[in-house]
């Protein structure tokens, strides 16, 4: 199991330094001039040997592969510069926006884990009656509805029109149920058909029949040993859903004005924000791939074929 470990862990180091390289030459491509960009934005004249001294300070006067190095060698020593519009470090300012994005997204997270895989394992356990084909008309009907659109949706029916859930900005608990499950129910779709079509090729297996014969309960046959031989495909995907929800909440965050990375990343960008750009991008993308290196392993522990075949 450590060869296992070991063996994620150096695999996700190339893929880490080509997302930096990747960040970096994004930038690079933006139109504008981060130069005349810092000086607008501080109302310093735009003379040309106050452009010139800028440059020279921000090390644009180097070749491309002299800054890519001192701006990765800033990068690991957790230095990601200041940003151009609060003047605050871009660091500082994106841990203000990192926790709220990260409770959203877990909070999603659950309600897609406590949502798809009862409904799915029951609609696999009722396959062709009333339940199953009512929970496969909303899995279809979730994973068709546009994100902004039932984002506004639900904002105008619990908000609006019954004034039962608040509407904006992040404060109590009830702030946070709309904008979860606006983020979560197409993913609830696509995870409920999942693990259901996974539950029913599991049935059709031995080991099942012979658990019946032996006496077991059908509960304790399900949830502890069809699931968890089901479960292997989702978990995986489950991982990819986590990054995606991580570094896809622009959308929800900018709808709810929730005060989260999508929401600054997208002022950023409007306001050409350069270091807060790579920080962000950056930032979300190593998420991303620690998040499913994460789940690498854990699948690894669960399901032994997958760790063996990693070592061979």
């Amino acid at each position: 199991m450590i060869l296992f470990i070991c063996k994620r862990l150096l695999g996700a180091i190339p893929s880490i330094f080509g997302l930096s390289i990747i960040t970096f030459l994004l930038v690079q491509l933006i139109p504008g001039n981060p130069v005349l960009t810092y000086l607008r934005v501080s109302n310093i004249q735009a003379s040309e040997e106050t452009v010139q001294a800028i440059r020279i300070e921000m090390g644009l006067d180097q070749p491309l592969v002299t800054q890519y190095i001192q701006w990765l060698t800033n990068i690991l020593q957790f230095d990601f510069g200041t940003s151009f519009i609060s003047k605050r470090s871009v660091l500082d300012e994106i841990m203000l926006h990192f926790i709220p994005t990260m409770q959203l997204t877990s909070v999603a997270f659950i309600l897609i884990i406590v949502s798809s895989i009862p409904l799915g394992v029951t609609s696999a356990l009722h396959k062709g009656k009333w339940f199953d084909r009512l929970t496969q008309l909303f899995a279809f009907s979730s994973v068709s509805l546009p994100t902004f659109w039932l984002g506004f949706l639900l904002m105008y029916l619990f908000s609006v029109q019954l004034n039962l859930l608040p509407v904006l900005g992040k404060g109590s608990v009830a702030h946070f149920v709309l904008p979860a499950t606006t983020l979560a129910l197409g993913y609830i779709g696509t995870y409920l058909r999942l693990i259901r079509a996974g539950t029913i090729e599991v049935l059709k297996e031995p080991f099942v029949l012979y658990a019946q014969a032996r006496g077991l309960k059908e509960r304790t046959i399900v949830w502890r040993h069809i699931l968890k031989k089901a479960a292997s495909p989702t978990l995986t995907g489950l991982g990819m859903s986590f990054g995606n929800m991580l570094g896809g909440t622009f959308i929800v965050e900018n709808i709810f004005a929730w005060p989260g990375m999508g929401k600054l990343l997208v002022e950023s960008i409007v306001n050409q924000d350069y270091p807060m750009i790579q920080a962000c991008v950056l930032l979300l993308g190593m998420a991303f791939v620690l998040i499913n290196l994460i789940v690498d392993i854990f699948c690894g522990l669960l399901d032994p074929r997958i760790r063996l075949a990693g070592d061979r």
